[in-house]
């Protein structure tokens, strides 16, 4: 599946919906985690508006790249957002779409 990288640098972002484990199997509780890192994978809610348009993603992000405090509305930056295309067949029925997964979220300094 390809993948490629979004340029967020002109976007203003918001959490939208809290940080929460993501479940990758609903019947046993399993928890995905980064084949690289090996820390818990979280997926969050992100408002990104861009150009007068705002849309809602849900991004993967390694817990590690969670930033303590993060509530809804907040601001971020967010760091090697990707998409990538996937595909798979769940109960006979063929299922598509496009996956989003960024390395990390920083909040705002409090610092002024």
């Amino acid at each position: 599946m390809s993948s490629f990288k979004i340029d967020t640098s002109t976007a203003v972002v918001f959490v939208a919906v809290e940080p929460k484990l993501k479940v990758i199997n609903k019947e046993t509780g399993e928890i995905a985690v980064d084949r690289e890192t090996k820390a818990k994978m979280m997926t969050v809610g992100l408002t990104i508006a861009d150009e007068g348009e705002a849309n809602l993603y849900t991004v993967s992000v390694p817990e590690t790249g969670i930033p303590d405090g993060l509530t809804l509305g907040m601001p971020v930056k967010v760091v090697g957002l990707k998409a990538r295309d996937w595909e798979n067949t769940f109960n006979g029925e063929k299922r598509f779409g496009i996956a989003f997964r960024a390395v990390a979220l920083v909040a705002p300094s409090s610092k002024g």
